[in-house]
């Protein structure tokens, strides 16, 4: 039987508060823009973020990777970062981006990704990024 390619995923949560605004448009632009994610103490979301790794179906093991080794990766050096933070000042990975929910999923796949490579024969396939119940954020990396 030939190896089967198996999608796994891993959904965990955090909270944070950003701002939407880009120092390089006026007061009116930012608030026409970015609306009350404008505000200038900025606001919260319950972050909800899945990471989806693929590869093969390990023949010993019967896995693409152990769950519990991505749970860890996550809970340990990545959520620490970013939960209970304000996005704009306190996460060094985010400085200077505008924390919108997309460059938000890009900037946690340049942190995820690296920690992938140590686990064989499975790599990063998406991060989904929900910031609300109705709305999320797909990346699937720099070459989707």
């Amino acid at each position: 039987m030939p190896p089967a390619i198996v999608a796994i995923t891993r959904r965990e949560e955090f909270s944070a508060s950003h701002r939407l605004h880009n120092p390089e448009l006026s007061p009116e632009e930012n608030r026409r823009l970015y609306g009350v994610c404008n505000n200038a103490n900025g606001h919260g979301h319950n972050y909800e973020v899945e990471v989806t790794v693929r590869g093969l179906v390990h023949e010993q093991t019967g896995m693409v990777m152990n769950l519990a080794d991505l749970m860890r990766l996550l809970r340990e050096r990545v959520l620490p970062q970013v939960d209970h933070k304000h996005l704009n000042l306190d996460v060094p990975f985010l400085e200077g981006i505008i924390p919108t929910a997309e460059n938000v999923a890009i900037a946690l796949w340049r942190q995820i990704e690296p920690e992938m490579r140590r686990y064989e024969g499975c790599h990063l396939h998406r991060i989904r990024l929900f910031e609300s119940r109705s709305s999320f954020v797909d990346y699937q990396g720099p070459e989707s």
